[in-house]
């Protein structure tokens, strides 16, 4: 399948998924700035899978890139020093 065809076939959005790992690391448990930046997707209807080594969210690009604005933000205004972020769009994600 094409973008192209997906895009009409879906009403023009393609499914994304954001992967991505807020530091500073804390031990035992997720520090302060990344619980914050959690939360701040989860308002917007997410429901983060939070692994050993980072967090994603998945859905329609538009609702993911606007998260993705918003967990940068507030991770950034609540203390993190590092966001790294892996963003995969296309049709079979």
């Amino acid at each position: 399948m094409t973008v192209k065809s997906w895009r009409q076939d879906h009403g023009g959005s393609l499914p994304c998924r954001a992967e991505f790992i807020i530091e500073p690391f804390e031990e035992g448990s997720p520090g302060p700035h990344v619980l914050v930046a959690i939360d701040a997707v989860r308002a917007l209807g997410f429901e983060p899978e939070m692994g050993p080594f980072g967090t994603s969210i998945q859905g329609d690009s538009a609702a993911v890139i606007n998260a993705v604005r918003e967990m940068l933000e507030t991770a950034h205004r609540s203390g993190a020093t590092r966001i790294s972020l892996h963003l995969a769009m296309d049709t079979e994600v």
